[in-house]
């Protein structure tokens, strides 16, 4: 079972993200909270899997609580998925840089929603269509030069093309057609990257391959 906590200060929105997740019969909400303390106090008290995070709360809002869940270590395993009526850059960024594995707007699709609870559960990270170039572009806009990274250091040449390529938004299965490997090898380069660079998930290491200068902005 995949277990899922809500934070949203709209009460219908909740019970429309809980009738839609219950009908999946392997996933289970465990709680609810309608600010972002309640929320930061459920998920410590229920540890899910899952966290859909509202932004805009009282006591605490969603960019907060995540920051302190993703800062959490006996949380490593929760992962939470931002969704929000605002698809904006600056809240999208906030978002990663507070440790969040996903953006979604609240105008996605139920079955995008139900993908999205289903990848992020399983290690991988997401974004919103439309907004993941043009935010990467934004937080690596004030790069003139690749900066010297100790990250890199800890790194096997292969690992650094791995990341690159993953910089660039490719998929495991893309990445092993391009460097001609097979795509368990791919997944599992991609496995040990993030387990050196202490990353949560696959998002963050797109992070990593701007803020190294593996990825420059203007990239296709």
């Amino acid at each position: 079972m995949t277990r899922i906590f809500l934070a949203d200060d709209q009460a219908l929105v909740r019970g429309g993200f809980r009738a839609l997740l219950e009908s999946e019969a392997d996933f289970e909400v465990v709680g609810e909270a309608a600010s972002g303390r309640a929320a930061l106090d459920g998920v410590r008290r229920t540890r899910p899997d899952v966290v859909l995070m509202d932004i805009r709360m009282p006591d605490g809002d969603g960019l907060w609580a995540t920051g302190e869940i993703t800062a959490d270590p006996s949380l490593a395993h929760t992962h939470v998925v931002v969704v929000t009526t605002f698809e904006l850059d600056d809240y999208v960024a906030e978002a990663i840089r507070a440790g969040a594995s996903g953006f979604l707007v609240k105008d996605t699709e139920p079955v995008e929603l139900i993908r999205a609870v289903r990848v992020v559960a399983a290690g991988d990270a997401l974004l919103s269509p439309g907004v993941t170039r043009r935010l990467l572009a934004r937080m690596a806009s004030g790069l003139k030069e690749a900066p010297h990274s100790d990250q890199l250091a800890l790194l096997t040449e292969r690992e650094r093309e791995v990341l690159a390529l993953v910089g660039r938004g490719l998929s495991n299965d893309e990445i092993a057609a391009e460097l001609v490997l097979s795509p368990l090898t791919a997944k599992t380069h991609v496995s040990r990257m993030m387990s050196k660079l202490g990353a949560r998930d696959r998002v963050h290491l797109v992070v990593t391959a701007y803020e190294t200068g593996l990825v420059r902005p203007g990239w296709n």
